[in-house]
């Protein structure tokens, strides 16, 4: 980054007017998705209006099919500069909407082997609405536009199906980052946990990595009036639940990072009088360093085999990492920090904590300097700790917050393209 502090873009004002000409059609973009979700690797329908669009704006380059569904769009301004990335996620989650709305999704479908509703329950509709926004914006502006936009349109942000890769970092591994390589990476997420008209971030450690805990306990089946004839996995499997719960409490230096252990289901015996040969445990961790993930790792894989032995029975641990931590790159974020400050406008920019949930727009920030920020989207009327969260089937986005998203990424990409021409 420079060292002078990224001012206003020359294009500031017409980007606030080219705005508020494509709000309507964003909202539009938006209810039509949200009618219309899809689950991650099959986007399909997303992504061809997403690149029909594109193409109709006169992209210098479309590539659709990245990591499956994916679009990488690139629009190079008319004056030379350098490459700058725009990324949102495209897919949906197996949830049953439970919003009363005019467009509210009544799609099913199947996920991994269950029949399930299909809802924008974590607001993807809305990124996807505002990117293309922001598309139609910079296009409009081309002229005097400064170097290169790429456009990011990434499926299966919410994990692919079981057995499929996708994501960022299959997107990468096919080459979105590349041909041309941009220097910087921005992305926004509608959170209900903000209100209206409001944008949160944070420099550093932002999003807490995420992985896949499963902790398989092997006893002996027996009949349940006689259990000193088998190997009990059901009193073992809770055993190691409770000590599950002393690898963060007693183990991990929470003064420094926060972290997470959570065992969200538990599976095992399929009668009352019958202790079964094995139970089945799965859960998620969470961490805000890497040094820490590691070492909560190896806590939680000795702990589950150490006090399964002393009940005689066995166990198999098996932690998948799925996403690193999601690290705001510290000159970057103070750099554009007066930039989103300028866009929400006087108190409406706000540093915002830690946040637990975790995002593979990490996996780009590995790469190249990223920038990671949130758009509040619960109506005056609520009190953000009230409002539905997102992955909840009555997520609720107040639409007016769609237009601050379209700016925000316009501002952001513009100025930090002069900025660093």
């Amino acid at each position: 980054m420079p060292d002078a502090q990224v001012s206003s873009s020359s294009l500031a004002a017409e980007i606030d007017r080219a705005a508020a000409a494509v709000e309507s059609q964003v909202i539009a973009w938006r209810r039509d998705l949200h009618a219309n979700p899809e689950l991650g690797n099959r986007e399909f329908r997303t992504a061809g209006l997403v690149a029909a669009h594109l193409e109709s704006l006169g992209f210098d380059a479309v590539r659709a099919g990245v990591a499956h569904t994916g679009v990488v769009g690139l629009l190079k301004g008319a004056l030379p500069g350098p490459v700058v990335a725009l990324r949102a996620d495209m897919d949906a989650l197996p949830v049953t909407e439970e919003v009363d709305v005019p467009f509210a999704s009544k799609v099913r479908a199947t996920w991994n082997g269950d029949e399930v509703g299909v809802m924008h329950a974590c607001g993807h509709d809305c990124h996807v609405a505002i990117l293309l926004g922001v598309a139609t914006v910079l296009a409009g502006l081309r002229s005097t536009l400064r170097g290169s936009v790429k456009f990011i349109f990434q499926p299966a942000e919410e994990m692919p199906p079981e057995g499929e890769q996708g994501g960022a970092e299959l997107m990468i591994a096919e080459g979105a980052l590349e041909n041309p390589v941009p220097r910087a990476i921005f992305g926004l997420h509608v959170t209900s946990r903000l209100a209206l008209g409001t944008i949160g971030y944070r420099p550093g450690p932002t999003m807490a990595s995420s992985d896949k805990l499963k902790i398989s306990v092997h006893g002996k089946q027996t009949h349940g009036a006689a259990p000193w004839l088998g190997v009990d996995p059901i009193v073992t499997a809770a055993q190691v639940v409770l000590g599950l719960q002393t690898v963060i409490s007693r183990g991990t230096d929470i003064a420094r990072e926060p972290a997470v252990v959570t065992i969200g289901m538990i599976r095992g015996g399929v009668r009352e009088n019958i202790i079964p040969d094995s139970v089945e445990m799965r859960g998620t961790i969470r961490a805000f360093d890497e040094e820490m993930r590691d070492e909560i790792h190896e806590r939680v894989t000795t702990l589950a085999e150490a006090v399964s032995r002393g009940s005689r029975a066995g166990c198999t641990v098996c932690i998948n990492k799925n996403y690193p931590v999601t690290i705001n790159d510290p000159a970057l974020t103070e750099a554009m920090a007066p930039t989103l400050a300028r866009v929400a406008g006087a108190g409406r920019l706000e540093l915002i904590p830690k946040v637990t949930g975790a995002e593979d727009f990490s996996f780009f920030q590995r790469l190249i300097p990223g920038l990671f920020y949130f758009v509040g989207v619960t109506p005056p009327e609520v009190d953000p700790k009230d409002a539905y969260s997102n992955h909840s089937p009555r997520f609720f986005a107040d639409e007016r917050a769609l237009v601050l998203g379209v700016r925000s990424l316009a501002h952001i990409a513009c100025d930090w393209l002069e900025a660093n021409a």
